[in-house]
């Protein structure tokens, strides 16, 4: 193991480090939901190409294995269904379907080449944004299943539990078979009204803790990342309970900073304090107040148990000079 993947490591245990590791990420197709890369493979070479050059070139403290074009499940009958009924009697998907063993194998390239180097973690979604992202439409997908929640709570969480249990195996192979330290695992609050805690913690919340658990049978090291992005804000409370060592969520678009975050998760390690979108300080900011607002974050949230990054990917067309920026600051 190197000197830098140890660092990482021992950041996310919350233990003293030498030096606050950083790390930030960005997608590497236009489409990255919409685009499908089971039946156009040359789409997952072209990400695992940008991952390549991102890994060896910027040497990130740590990194997060995107998934773009692996964003669909590929299930049939959740891709055909056109109502709630369509759901009903669910089946896994088999363990040998290309939905795993392609995502394996392209994990496996990466933990192969950089594993023993820098941590890794493979990026997986929850349920609701699976479904989400299977739809013709997916800014339409969060209502429509809100929609089949009130017309059949029992049969959608049926359904999401067996998606749930074919992510939870994923999350489990990728860091067995594949080597990948571990996962980065994205959910949402689903919105909508007549959606509220309750509804969340009975439909979708069993499933995603199934994932969770699965990861961690295979790795200490699991990021569980609160997405709040486009608008979309979360009740990071509803996730105290999640078994997971490390959090990241949206500090700028939450309006909670990793300080007030670490009150809410005390007994985890956080990643994040930066804004993400082409008109946050990241992307917009001279050195100077870069460096000033890293120093910043780090000052209210301590030194240790915390990694810089932030609210979610980055846009793809900055300067990776800002990022070592970050980095440099916390030297």
């Amino acid at each position: 193991m190197s000197n830098k993947k140890a660092l990482v490591l021992a950041a996310l245990d919350g233990k003293p480090v030498e030096r606050i590791p950083s790390s930030f990420w960005f997608h590497f197709l236009d489409n990255e939901a919409g685009v499908d890369a089971f039946e156009n493979p040359e789409l997952i070479e072209q990400v695992l190409a940008g991952e390549k050059h991102y890994i060896e070139t910027f040497k990130p403290d740590f990194a997060k294995i995107m998934t773009d074009g692996y964003f669909h499940y590929k299930h049939p009958q959740v891709a055909n269904a056109k109502q709630v009924s369509d759901l009903k009697n669910l089946q896994p998907l088999a363990d040998d379907d290309r939905w795993f063993t392609d995502q394996i194998a392209y994990a496996k390239k990466l933990a192969d080449a950089y594993g023993d180097e820098t941590a890794l973690f493979y990026n997986i979604f929850g349920a609701n944004s699976t479904f989400r992202f299977m739809q013709p439409d997916p800014t339409k997908g969060e209502a429509l299943l809100v929609e089949w929640i009130k017309q059949d709570p029992e049969t959608v969480k049926q359904a999401l539990d067996v998606i749930s249990s074919d992510l939870a195996k994923l999350a489990k192979r990728v860091i067995l078979e594949a080597g990948v330290t571990g996962i980065y695992f994205s959910v949402q609050n689903l919105l909508g009204e007549g959606v509220n805690e309750q509804t969340y913690q009975e439909i979708l919340a069993p499933g995603e803790k199934a994932i969770l658990k699965a990861a961690k049978e295979a790795s200490e090291y699991n990021i569980l990342h609160i997405c709040g992005y486009a608008g979309h804000r979360n009740s990071l409370e509803w996730y105290k309970d999640y078994d997971v060592k490390t959090i990241n969520w949206a500090a700028v678009v939450e309006g909670i900073s990793l300080a007030e975050g670490r009150k809410i998760f005390p007994n985890h390690s956080v990643i994040g304090g930066f804004g993400n979108l082409k008109t946050d300080l990241l992307y917009t900011g001279t050195k100077e107040e870069i460096q000033a607002e890293a120093r910043r974050i780090v000052a209210e949230a301590g030194k240790t148990g915390v990694l810089l990054g932030a609210d979610c990917t980055v846009p793809k067309d900055i300067a990776w000079e800002r990022l070592e920026w970050v980095r440099e600051a916390l030297r």
